[in-house]
């Protein structure tokens, strides 16, 4: 239920346009990262396992446990691309091969301001059900 809360949370703040100070500057560093610093001088380093974990897309290959969604083994992900969607945001794409998720600057925003709560919460929904940043090996 913390994640489904999270991301629900997630999408609220992703939606209000309002919230976030201007972007002022996105630079993706293939594989692991993207940088957004913003117009009141905040800037954020969000990792390629972080943004992949906190997908706004709804078919981020999720696993449901026990009615919470969960999203594990992404340790390693990284990012291909970033595609301009509008003036608004960027669609990335994951080395996994998930692309439908489209980050507004508010949504980086949300995610850069709260991004120790949001990754301590994904690690102890992690340990709850057992289940591990690193990918299940064959």
């Amino acid at each position: 239920m913390a994640m489904l809360a999270l991301q629900r949370a997630a999408r609220s703040m992703h939606i209000a346009a309002a919230d976030a100070p201007r972007l002022t500057r996105f630079s993706l560093r293939p594989p692991k990262s993207v940088e957004v610093e913003f117009a009141d001088g905040r800037a954020f380093n969000l990792s390629a396992e972080f943004l992949r974990v906190y997908s706004p897309a709804a078919d981020s290959k999720i696993r449901s446990i026990g009615g919470e969604k969960v999203i594990f083994g992404r340790r390693h992900v990284g990012i291909m691309s970033a595609e301009p969607v509008g003036n608004y945001g960027v669609r990335l794409l994951f080395d996994d091969l998930h692309k439908t998720g489209i980050y507004t600057w508010n949504y980086f925003f949300y995610l850069g301001s709260n991004k120790f709560t949001l990754m301590r919460n994904y690690i102890k929904m992690l340990q709850k059900h057992d289940l591990s940043r690193d990918p299940k090996r064959p």
